[in-house]
């Protein structure tokens, strides 16, 4: 198996996608961040004293995918067309479900891995003055897709 990002020498090396044509692209992740039930209560009750944990962690996720390519350093500058965050919230965990849309020569799966990543990380921020136990977990690609422009 080789390694597109590096070079014949071992050297890191950004891919070059011009030749590649632009389609559409999807992807989706998942992760998930567990916490004790009566965290789960709190959040659930807007009582967090820092607000409203969900609908920050919405907007930080979104924000993140858009920086993606400033976080990760040999990810290409795309332009986004589309995140969106889900949050289902189970007895002791709360699932995210991250989904990022483009049109380009390149995949948007970074885009949608990062947006889960910070959004637990900002719920995990946002409870961790009343819950020291929490935990992140299982961030993976759920689904990827590409079809050619009509």
């Amino acid at each position: 198996m080789e390694f597109s990002h590096l070079d014949a020498d071992g050297k890191a090396v950004m891919v070059d996608v011009s030749a590649k044509p632009r389609v559409r692209r999807t992807a989706t992740a998942t992760g998930y961040i567990s916490m004790q039930p009566g965290t789960i209560l709190q959040l659930q009750g807007a009582l967090l004293k820092k607000g409203d944990a969900l609908a920050v962690a919405r907007i930080a996720g979104i924000q993140a995918a858009k920086q993606t390519a400033s976080l990760i350093p040999l990810c290409h500058n795309i332009r986004i067309d589309q995140v969106s965050l889900d949050f289902t919230i189970e007895e002791d965990r709360i699932l995210i479900s991250a989904r990022a849309v483009c049109v380009e020569s390149t995949g948007i799966e970074m885009e949608a891995l990062t947006a889960v990543s910070v959004a637990a990380l900002t719920i995990y921020d946002m409870c961790k003055a009343i819950d020291k136990g929490m935990q992140i977990g299982e961030i993976r690609l759920a689904e990827k897709t590409k079809e050619a422009l009509a």
